[in-house]
């Protein structure tokens, strides 16, 4: 199978009746999904994306891709959110977090418009200087502040060093598909364009061309990931507990947060892990934190962080719980050798594989921070392979969706993040908002 759910570690702190009782609870928030009636139900489109997603524009991405490669010594990959993380998790996982120092065949690529760092934009553009450069602008309105102004830096960029009509055939925009100000102003200049679906939030698209257009430039298999989510499609759709790991995930962790557990950490073992660690944080943390209720999402990579973040997971305030994520094949086998003088006392390990000792502080890890009273779930993924991650990232994405109907709360907006953005555009003097930026003033002084 390509996801297993162990359960070995969480026995002594959820009985088989507990699962029982959350049975027709996850029954309603089941046909609540099923039947498009569940808060939020507008943005359900990513439930099909797998087996009903546009295969022209698919076709397109590839084309566009394979352009991109040719044309391009570096890709810059401009959003915020789910506009860029979906894509650097999934390049970073199946390739590598070192991708950039290893691309051969493939430009490097870099993440912009993701925060508002001088210096971050600084160093970017010093990478820029002597070099090739291909833009894929990722939003939904275009006027988001963060990518917005990556983008007019970038688009001034290209237009100085290739002029207009150069600039145009390396600027690549993924909106929205009728209307909005980037849409608006990329069919005036002639960019060519990819769709944001309207019915898929940014969180849950990263199997649309928001995601899967950096991925295919990076070389990634972008239908081995299409099939292994389509996959995981086919394998939850029975609500039955008993049956379905994807569900039984979801109520798991809703009957800990019942008992006090507010806090989950997604603990992976392998440093390629550490963006989808980010994405899956975004995309629980913006789908359940609202109502004044909701998991706080956290994320750790061991063994690293078991000689910082450790000790407080063993000992600390036992509002937690962890999920760690395994993956039973990495692909990589590379075997301790031999020392003749046993200076650091570990030729017992000799012969035996990085991953055989990695895999055993894992071991080594549950059993410990079980004994301090931390529940743990594990997911067992079967290799790291473009197939099995698409598995793993519709997995997650649907049981966020029924977690969140758990919870009693709409999965799919997201309040609170507009809030910012107002304050923002008023102290920075946007027309429109000047009562606001008054009132904010005043509370200033």
């Amino acid at each position: 199978m390509t996801l297993k759910l162990n359960e070995k570690f969480i026995r002594d702190f959820v009985s088989s009746e507990e699962i029982q009782n959350m049975q027709p609870m996850v029954n309603t928030a089941h046909r609540m999904l099923v039947e498009r009636t569940s808060p939020g139900s507008d943005f359900l489109g990513w439930m099909d994306l797998p087996v009903a997603y546009d295969r022209a524009e698919f076709a397109a991405i590839k084309e566009a891709a394979k352009k991109i490669q040719k044309s391009c010594d570096i890709f810059i990959v401009i959003g915020i959110g789910g506009s860029y993380l979906g894509a650097r998790a999934v390049i970073e996982f199946l390739k590598s977090p070192l991708y950039n120092n290893l691309a051969k065949d493939t430009p490097q690529i870099y993440f912009s418009g993701n925060s508002i760092s001088s210096s971050a934009m600084e160093e970017l553009l010093a990478l820029c200087e002597g070099k090739d450069v291909c833009i894929n602008v990722i939003s939904k309105s275009g006027t988001t502040t963060e990518p917005a102004v990556a983008f007019r830096i970038f688009r001034n960029l290209l237009e100085q060093k290739y002029g207009a009509e150069g600039a145009r055939e390396r600027i690549f925009v993924t909106t929205d598909r009728a209307r909005g100000t980037l849409k608006n102003f990329a069919d005036q200049a002639g960019f060519e364009t990819f769709v944001v679906p309207d019915d898929v939030g940014g969180r849950f698209s990263v199997l649309t061309a928001v995601g899967l257009l950096p991925i295919a430039v990076s070389g990634a298999d972008i239908d081995a990931l299409m099939q292994g989510a389509a996959e995981a499609r086919a394998a939850y759709t029975d609500p039955s507990l008993e049956k379905n790991i994807c569900y039984r995930y979801a109520a798991l962790r809703n009957i800990l947060y019942r008992k006090g557990k507010t806090t989950e950490i997604l603990a992976g073992y392998e440093p390629y892990e550490l963006m989808l660690c980010e994405w899956w944080k975004q995309l629980y943390g913006e789908s359940e934190g609202k109502d004044n209720r909701g998991i706080f999402p956290a994320s750790v990579i061991f063994s690293t962080d078991l000689h910082s973040l450790g000790q407080y997971i063993q000992d600390g305030l036992r509002n937690i719980f962890e999920t760690v994520l395994s993956v039973k094949d990495s692909g990589s086998h590379v075997e301790i050798p031999e020392d003749p003088a046993n200076i650091d006392g570990l030729n017992f390990l000799s012969g035996k594989t990085i991953s055989y000792v990695n895999d055993t502080a894992m071991l080594g890890t549950l059993f410990a921070h079980n004994d301090g009273g931390v529940p743990n779930l594990v997911l067992e993924l079967a290799d790291r392979s473009a197939h099995s991650l698409g598995h793993l990232l519709y997995f997650f994405e649907l049981g966020c969706a029924l977690s969140g109907n758990l919870l009693g709360v709409n999965p799919f907006n997201q309040p609170g993040v507009e809030a910012y953005k107002k304050n923002m555009f008023a102290l920075l003097g946007k027309a429109g908002y000047e009562a606001q930026k008054a009132e904010l003033e005043a509370r200033m002084q």
